[in-house]
């Protein structure tokens, strides 16, 4: 119980980061790195290591699929040449330069543990990024490639990262039958993700309609999607993946309203928890880590960590070149608006490493199958959490300023959002209109003011196309107006609510419904709300 108790402590610990993280607006991933750092260095601390199977079952299926849940699947067909070039080619590109930087400057590693350290380190984290540049009015293309990128890359990198453990473990691989083995790999592993996604959206579809059951689904798919593939010795990160974009495709016809908001909660919750169990985890580990290593200079492994660091960030640029010769930014991505190509530098900046790094390192076997201990393991972690530390500290905190000195023109979702509300209110009255004109007249004027008032609220806001800043502040507070005397009758609403339940002349279960229906309207009205 003293070491679960302690890590429960140390995850109290991370969700009061989040807390402040939230309220200084510092990137949480960046929180994250340095609290495993700090972690470490609290004397007195036991050292907890998980079983490296565990590490790999545990938290890549639920991180992939939430990854893959919140990925557009028509952005990310529309921009597939950009992802897949980035996603495929610069992961193996990477994975190929560290692994020959590392075996000229470590001493006595082998080419397989190269391969290793490179996949391992090859993919970047589109949380991190997308959690550095939130609020800075990226291009939401260029957020499209960045995530459908990460989704990718871990995948890629994953497959790497197996079989540069597999030929370490084995003691030899041979280049032409891993070859034909990768395609049966791949192409079995997303056969296998797309059967499990349609079984579950049948299930869902036809059978289930209790909100309870279709979270719990939603927690035990991806662990069933990783384990069938893994039992067949195929891709599982494939699999996961595959599931997880075919079933966020068709979240709104398999899921209830009441299912929706019960899962992107609960989602945001397990997500929140892995990923600060992870930087938990490391930080308890890197002292023994440390003493692991205590072979090498600290000079020396100062110059594999920063030196491999900088690989990573270097070959990232590099691909910029290439990337915008040949038609990775095609005529698809040019379709609505030019694509200022000075967003290929924040491309590059936003090479970020994450979560996924540092437990594809943490489930690094502990022993080979003839008894020895895996080979430079600790050195290995050591590394992987440099990367981690020195990508998201020196390019999260430069980002934003380098948004700034590029003078790039900050896009605006609000406007966008404004478009989609006007077509969706538009489409309902002219449905009105055409298909309920028998319904009794005060009701159908009824119903019928309730979108007008809609429309009309929107079109009193007159947002610009270039919609930002202080003016955008100005037409956003007009915009709010209603929302938020809406939101304060709610809570003379609740006033009432609360002194009923305290002179008991309402029962439980009344108060809890009415409670829950004034928490859902409040929700809805509070997502209504633009930012300023």
């Amino acid at each position: 119980m003293g070491n679960v108790g302690l890590i429960i402590f140390l995850l109290f610990g991370i969700a009061f980061l989040g807390v402040l993280s939230n309220r200084f607006k510092f990137p949480f991933p960046i929180a994250l790195v340095l609290s495993g750092l700090v972690i470490s260095l609290i004397p007195g601390l036991p050292t907890i290591t998980l079983e490296p199977n565990i590490v790999f079952i545990v938290f890549l299926p639920p991180l992939l699929y939430g990854a893959a849940w919140n990925t557009n699947w028509h952005e990310f067909k529309t921009y597939r040449r950009a992802i897949s070039l980035a996603a495929v080619g610069l992961v193996l590109l990477t994975t190929t330069i560290v692994a020959i930087v590392a075996h000229y400057i470590i001493p006595n590693v082998s080419w397989p543990l190269c391969f290793l350290i490179g996949a391992i380190v090859s993919p970047p984290d589109a949380v991190a990024a997308t959690s550095v540049t939130r609020g800075l009015g990226l291009d939401p293309r260029l957020i499209a490639i960045i995530e459908g990128e990460s989704l990718i890359n871990d995948a890629s990198g994953l497959i790497a990262y197996k079989y540069a453990l597999a030929a370490i473990m084995a003691g030899n691989f041979v280049f032409w039958h891993a070859g034909i083995n990768f395609i049966w790999v791949v192409t079995t592993g997303v056969a296998i993700g797309l059967a499990v996604g349609f079984l579950m959206y049948l299930v869902h579809k036809n059978y289930i309609r209790e909100p309870v059951i279709e979270v719990t689904l939603t927690i035990l798919t991806p662990f069933a999607s990783y384990m069938i593939a893994e039992y067949f010795q195929v891709s599982g990160v494939l699999a996961v993946v595959t599931t997880g974009l075919y079933l966020s495709f068709r979240s709104d016809v398999i899921f209830t309203n009441e299912s929706r908001i019960m899962i992107y909660a609960v989602w945001e919750s397990i997500l929140f928890i892995l990923n600060g169990l992870i930087f938990v985890l490391i930080g308890l580990q890197l002292r023994s880590v440390m003493e692991g290593i205590k072979d090498y200079s600290g000079s020396e492994l100062a110059l594999y960590g920063l030196t491999i660091s900088a690989v990573v960030i270097l070959v990232r640029f590099l691909w910029i070149v290439p990337g915008s010769l040949i038609p990775a930014m095609s005529r698809r991505i040019n379709a609505k608006r030019r694509f200022n190509q000075r967003n290929l530098l924040i491309f590059g900046w936003s090479g970020m490493r994450g979560v996924v790094s540092m437990a594809a390192a943490l489930s690094i076997p502990l022993i080979l199958p003839g008894g020895a201990a895996f080979p430079h393991r600790n050195l290995i972690i050591f590394i992987t959490f440099c990367v981690i530390l020195t990508t998201l500290v020196l390019l999260g905190f430069s980002l934003p300023w380098v948004i700034k000195k590029l003078k790039i023109e900050p896009y605006s979702i609000a406007a966008e959002e404004y478009e989609i509300r006007t077509k969706v209110v538009n489409n309902t009255i002219q449905h009105i209109e055409e298909n309920l004109s028998l319904v009794n007249g005060e009701l159908l004027n009824n119903i019928k003011s309730k979108y007008e008032i809609k429309f009309n609220r929107l079109q009193k806001t007159d947002l610009p196309a270039d919609y930002f800043g202080s003016e955008g502040s100005h037409v956003a507070n007009i915009f709010n107006e209603y929302s938020k005397l809406q939101i304060d009758l709610i809570g003379v609403e609740r006033k009432s609510l609360k002194q009923l339940h305290r002179t008991g002349e309402a029962s439980e279960e009344i108060i809890r419904k009415i409670e829950r229906e004034l928490d859902l309207e409040e929700t809805r009205l509070k997502l209504d709300l633009y930012q300023t």
